[in-house]
């Protein structure tokens, strides 16, 4: 399985990014989606989470009203849409596969993960 993350860069505050991450390998509609950031110095956090029918989202609350995730499983590829962006959203965007478990926040629920797409956001 492979996970290729792209569609992140250099944007000012409140502008918008749409990040998508395409998978291989595997069958793309079996497993829930989710997306992590991790900014310089600090831990890897939960940002949204997509159930394999895409029926079900799930959002952290710094992002909540200001990004969607959203998934096309004929194309393999979970999309965030990011806006209202804020200096504090600049990070490391990383898209991950989850196991099969009832938790969709902890990154130790996810075994695959794409390499990243940067985001930084200017004030």
């Amino acid at each position: 399985v492979q996970l290729q993350a792209s569609g992140g860069g250099l944007v000012q505050a409140g502008g918008s990014l749409r990040l998508s991450c395409v998978a291989s390998g595997g069958t793309f509609s079996n497993y829930a989606m989710g997306w992590f950031r991790q900014a310089p110095g600090k831990e890897r956090e939960f940002v949204a989470a997509i159930s394999r029918s895409g029926v079900t989202t799930y959002y952290a609350d710094l992002v909540k009203g200001r990004f969607t995730v959203s998934r096309d499983n004929a194309k393999n590829t979970v999309y965030l849409q990011m806006s209202g962006l804020k200096p504090e959203d600049t990070a490391l965007y990383y898209c991950a596969r989850r196991v099969d478990s009832i938790y969709y926040s902890r990154s130790n629920d996810y075994n695959y993960w794409g390499q990243g797409t940067q985001v930084t956001v200017s004030s």
